[in-house]
Formats: C-alpha cells, sequence, structure tokens
C-alpha cells in the first residue's frame, strides 16, 4: 500500500505508467486493426515525451509534473478512441478541458514572458486571464476545423477518418470545454508556470 502511494506521488512513475497504458491502447488497436486507434495512440505516445524535449534540450524548467500532465491527458484521449468517447457522455469533455488547459498553459508562458521582457507591455491579471481563456478558445477553433478537414480529406481519399465528428452541436460544446481548460490556466497556472515564464523572459532578453 505504502509503495502505491509513492508510486501515485511520484511524477516520473505516473508519466510511465501513462506511457504503458498508451503502449496497450496502441496493441489493442493493432490487434482489431483500428487505423484511427493506431494513428491517435501514435501521437499520443509522441506527444508524452515533448516535456521531457522541451526541458531537456531547451533547457525551460517545467513544473515537476508537467510530462506527467500532459502524458495523462493523451492517455486519456487515446483510451477514449477505443470506446469511452461512444460509452460515457463525458469523457469527450473530460478529454477537452485537459488538453484545452495544456494549450493555455503554453500560451500563460509565452504571454507572461512577453510581458516581463518588454517594459511597455503591462497586461493585469484579469486581462491576462481572459487572454488564456481566448488563446483556449482559438486553439480549439484551429482543432474543430483542422479535424472536420481531415475527416473531409480522408473521405476523398478512400480512407478511413482516424479523427471522429460528430457534427457541429457536438463541436461547439467542445469549445465550451476547451474555455473551461483556459479557466483552469487563468486560475491556477500563475504558481507552476512563473518559473518556465520568467526563463522565457531571460531568454528574450538575451
Amino acid at each position: 500500500m505504502h509503495s502505491l502511494r509513492s508510486a501515485l506521488l511520484d511524477p516520473r512513475q505516473v508519466t510511465r505508467a501513462a506511457r504503458a497504458g498508451i503502449v496497450a491502447v496502441l496493441v489493442v488497436g493493432a490487434f482489431t486493426r483500428n487505423v484511427s486507434v493506431i494513428v491517435n495512440a501514435t501521437g499520443a505516445l509522441a506527444v508524452s515525451y515533448l516535456p521531457g524535449v522541451i526541458r531537456r534540450d531547451l533547457d525551460v524548467p517545467l513544473p515537476p509534473w508537467t510530462a506527467a500532465y500532459v502524458a495523462v491527458a493523451v492517455l486519456l484521449h487515446g483510451v477514449g478512441m477505443v470506446a469511452l468517447y461512444d460509452d460515457v457522455w463525458w469523457w469527450d469533455h473530460l478529454t477537452h478541458v485537459l488538453s484545452a488547459s495544456v494549450v493555455a498553459g503554453v500560451g500563460y508562458v509565452v504571454v507572461t514572458a512577453f510581458d516581463e521582457h518588454d517594459r511597455r507591455i503591462y497586461i493585469p491579471q484579469p486581462f491576462l486571464g481572459a487572454y488564456v481563456v481566448a488563446f483556449a478558445l482559438a486553439a480549439g477553433v484551429v482543432w474543430e476545423v483542422g479535424e472536420e478537414a481531415m475527416r473531409q480529406l480522408a473521405i476523398a481519399g478512400g480512407f478511413e477518418p482516424v479523427l471522429v465528428v460528430y457534427g457541429l452541436e457536438d463541436s461547439v460544446l467542445d469549445l465550451v470545454f476547451d474555455a473551461g481548460g483556459g479557466v483552469v490556466v487563468a486560475l491556477f497556472g500563475r504558481g507552476p508556470l512563473e518559473e518556465p515564464a520568467r526563463h522565457l523572459a531571460d531568454r528574450l532578453r538575451d
């Protein structure tokens, strides 16, 4: 019991477990010959390594739980592709909040870095929060449009679409939860994202 609790509190262990789950989803996709699951799981596995690449190769200090958070977010998307998006009504909403919060975190770091870098720029905290939510929404719109475009291209080319689109109403609802991810970062992102934002500001000064 103690070892399990320790593992759950160790971000590296959580990251490894999430990646193992993504590999399991990939295996399920391979056995069922589901191209959509295979493509999404492969992409999810690649994304799970991005925080490590950013920290190691770009020398950006990220919060300890960043890699675990991203890995769990993409794992839940991969699991959803197997069946849960159809069977569990709230699963899509959860994954949109998580993925949008990751994107909003990037937007928060970038705009905060520019705010600190240039003294001519001053962004009050309420406006910063509104920007983060707008950034998450804008990214969500780009995703929804791109998702539909890729689907139509696949159909036109005679291929199975790797992304599932449920219609305009679902896309609008997705954007609502994307905004929710932005709200999460606007409310709670200041502390954990302050160090990478300061680091980026220092890079801009060099």
